[in-house]
């Protein structure tokens, strides 16, 4: 599944710190920039994972799932 986010990229004291406006709590840092984009782009992908997993954690075993595609 391909989805994009916007990077909010800062350099502090040596170190690149990245943040998404789109998914609160995530952030990434390095030494780079790419670093710091890989690293936020890691922790987006912890945060959808948790999610889909707790908004599955209730679903009827009965109940039809489909995948839905975007992008």
């Amino acid at each position: 599944m391909r989805n994009e986010f916007t990077a909010i990229i800062e350099q502090a004291e040596g170190w690149f710190v990245a943040y998404s406006p789109e998914m609160p709590g995530a952030n990434g840092q390095g030494r780079t920039k790419n670093e710091a984009v890989a690293s936020l782009g890691a922790a987006i992908e912890l945060i959808l994972d948790d999610r889909r997993e707790d908004g599955l954690r209730d679903v009827p075993a009965t109940a039809l799932r489909e995948t839905v595609t975007i992008g």
